[in-house]
């Protein structure tokens, strides 16, 4: 992509193409996952979320579910003088049920990243806000071109923090059967050093000896080949609903 651009636009700097790698990775990625999901009866939705500076992720909850989050948000506000602050995963895998969800099988294939079909990718998340619950939340995607440090530190912060809200919600609910929240890890590059450095427990499972401790991170995978990308559509997509 770096070398057809710099051919309309020699003079560009390096520096500018870098900083749009990421939202092109998330694009291949989300145009794949749509077309999976429509082409297959039994596949899950991996959907395209914004930052958090344009969308509340937990607004993809039911109402009472959302307000659950909202409401400990200002009660650790108020007892304190920390804020509960997190980040927006870059994707939501999502299991469609019922018929509050079917425009989503009503779509085609998308075969051309058309300034129309990007826009539909990243407006897609709007379909099911306020129709999330227990049973349609799969887990949430963190996608990154490489793991810098920094990189590895938010990763399992984030998805730390995903799991503490999601176990409130289902205390908050006495909800019996659960389905168990994944968060997954995808990058072009990933080393070993990586893979370590995201292999960290999950803060909120060690804070009861009646809980075995549970992963921040449940799976890291390595996506830089259309084989590679097959490798997840088949353990994550394919095999979820």
């Amino acid at each position: 992509m770096d070398s057809v651009i710099r051919a309309h636009a020699p003079n560009i700097h390096q520096g500018a193409l870098n900083n749009v790698h990421g939202a092109w990775y998330e694009w291949l990625l989300a145009v794949r996952f749509w077309n999976t999901f429509v082409e297959n009866e039994h596949a899950v939705l991996a959907a395209k979320l914004p930052n958090i500076t344009g969308f509340d992720v937990a607004q993809l909850f039911e109402k009472k579910l959302c307000d659950y989050i909202l409401d400990l948000r200002r009660k650790v506000a108020q007892s304190s003088s920390v804020e509960l602050v997190t980040s927006n995963p870059d994707f939501v895998i999502f299991d469609p049920k019922g018929d509050d969800f079917e425009i989503l099988g009503s779509q085609e294939p998308l075969y051309e990243y058309s300034i129309e079909n990007i826009n539909f990718i990243d407006n897609l998340y709007k379909n099911i806000i306020g129709k999330c619950n227990f049973q349609t939340i799969v887990g949430f995607v963190a996608t990154k071109t490489s793991f810098r440090p920094d990189r590895r530190l938010q990763i399992p912060h984030e998805g730390s923090l995903m799991k503490a809200i999601y176990a409130h919600l289902v205390t908050r609910e006495w909800e019996l059967m659960p389905r168990e929240l994944k968060y997954l890890a995808i990058a072009c590059k990933v080393g070993e050093p990586d893979r370590k450095a995201l292999k960290t427990v999950a803060t909120h499972s060690i804070t009861t000896v009646t809980d075995l401790p549970k992963a921040a991170v449940d799976e890291v995978y390595r996506i830089n080949t259309l084989e590679e990308l097959n490798t997840f559509l088949q353990a994550e997509i394919l095999q979820s609903s």
